[in-house]
C-alpha cells in the first residue's frame, strides 16, 4: 500500500475522523459529529500531550483510517513502557482491502520506536469480526477488560 501515507493528524482532519468514529451501529450512539467543538477540545488536549498520537492513514489527499497511540510509563514489567491502540477505524470504501492491517503494523513498530515493551488494545465484546482480525495480527485475548462510565 505504497499509495497510503499514515501521519500526525491535524485539526482539518477532525471532520472526517469523527465521521468514521460514528460510522457503525457503536459508534452511531455515542459520538456527536454535529458538535465540532468537543472534538477539536479533546484534539487540543491530545496535541499537547506528548504521550499521545492521533494519526490518519491518508489516500489521495483524503483520511481513510485512523488509530490512536497511547505512550504509558509505567512500573510493572520491571518499568516497562507499553501503548495502548484506541479508535482503530478505517472508512467503509477502504475496508477489506488491508488499510487496517497497514494501521496496526504502523503502531507495533512505532510502539517498538518508542521504547514500549508491550502494545495492548480493547475491542467491544461484539465486534467479534474485528477479534479475529486482532487475532490474526499476533494480538492474544489475556485479559477481561472492565470499564465504568461516569
Amino acid at each position: 500500500m505504497t499509495d497510503v501515507d499514515i501521519r500526525p493528524a491535524t485539526a482539518a482532519d477532525l471532520p472526517a475522523i469523527v465521521a468514521m468514529l460514528a460510522d457503525d451501529p457503536l459508534g452511531a450512539r455515542r459520538e456527536s459529529p454535529d458538535e465540532p467543538e468537543v472534538y477539536r477540545a479533546a484534539f487540543e488536549r491530545m496535541a499537547a500531550d506528548p504521550n499521545q498520537h492521533l494519526v490518519v492513514a491518508v489516500r489521495d489527499g483524503r483520511p481513510v483510517g485512523t488509530l490512536q497511540l497511547s505512550v504509558i510509563p509505567g512500573l510493572s514489567r520491571r518499568g516497562a513502557v507499553r501503548t495502548i491502540v484506541e479508535a482503530v477505524r478505517v472508512d467503509a470504501t477502504e475496508r477489506g482491502g488491508g488499510l487496517g492491517t497497514l494501521l496496526i503494523e504502523w503502531a507495533v513498530a512505532e510502539s517498538a520506536r518508542l521504547g514500549a515493551s508491550l502494545v495492548q488494545l480493547t475491542s467491544d465484546a461484539s465486534r467479534t469480526d474485528a477479534h479475529r482480525f486482532y487475532r490474526r495480527l499476533g494480538f492474544t485475548d489475556s485479559h477481561l477488560g472492565f470499564k465504568r462510565e461516569l
